[in-house]
C-alpha cells in the first residue's frame, strides 16, 4: 500500500519531528509512506471571509496536483468520526476492494478549500476539538500505525 500524508505547513518544533520519524520507521513495515509537504499562505490577524477563501484556494491549488489516482481522505473537523478499530476496518476494506494508493490531506492553520473537501472520496474527523495542524500529522501517522497493527493483530492498540 502506498499512502501519502499531503500537509499543508512546515513542521517546527522538534519533539513533533522525532514522533514523526518514529512512526514513519514503524510504518516502513506496512505501507510506502511519503509525506508531502506543501507551504501555507499567510494569514492577517481578522482576516475577512473573502481573504481566508483566498488563502484556501491558493493552499488548495497546492494540494490538488497530488489528487488524481489516489483514494483522497480529507481531515476535517466535519467528517466522519470512528473509533481506532472502525479506521481499521475502513483501511483494510480500502486494500480488500483494491485501493492500494491513499492520500490523507491536512490543511493549515484555517483548514481545506471546498474544492478540495468536494474532492476528497471520504472525510475524517479526529474529534469536535480543533488540534494544530503540526500535531495532527502526528496524531495521524500514530492511527495509521495503530490500524495497521489492529489489521494484522499484532499487540500495541489496546
Amino acid at each position: 500500500m502506498n499512502i501519502n500524508i499531503i500537509a499543508v505547513g512546515k513542521i517546527k518544533e522538534n519533539y513533533i519531528k522525532q514522533g514523526i520519524k518514529e512512526f514513519e520507521k514503524r510504518l516502513s513495515a506496512h505501507c510506502k509512506l511519503q509525506i508531502i509537504e506543501l507551504a501555507d499562505e499567510k494569514t492577517k490577524e481578522n482576516a475577512s471571509q473573502k481573504e481566508i477563501d483566498l488563502v484556501l484556494d491558493k493552499e488548495g491549488s497546492r494540494i490538488e496536483p497530488y489528487l488524481d489516482g489516489f483514494y483522497n481522505i480529507a481531515l476535517d473537523i466535519k467528517g466522519k468520526k470512528m473509533d481506532s478499530i472502525k479506521f481499521a476496518d475502513k483501511l483494510d476494506n480500502l486494500m480488500l476492494d483494491g485501493i492500494s494508493d491513499i492520500n490523507f490531506i491536512i490543511g493549515g492553520s484555517l483548514g481545506l478549500s471546498d474544492e478540495i473537501l468536494k474532492k476528497s472520496d471520504f472525510r475524517l474527523s479526529f474529534s469536535d476539538m480543533t488540534f494544530p495542524h503540526q500535531l495532527m500529522r502526528l496524531i495521524l501517522l500514530e492511527q495509521i500505525y495503530r490500524a495497521f497493527r489492529i489489521i494484522n493483530n499484532f499487540p500495541y492498540h489496546k
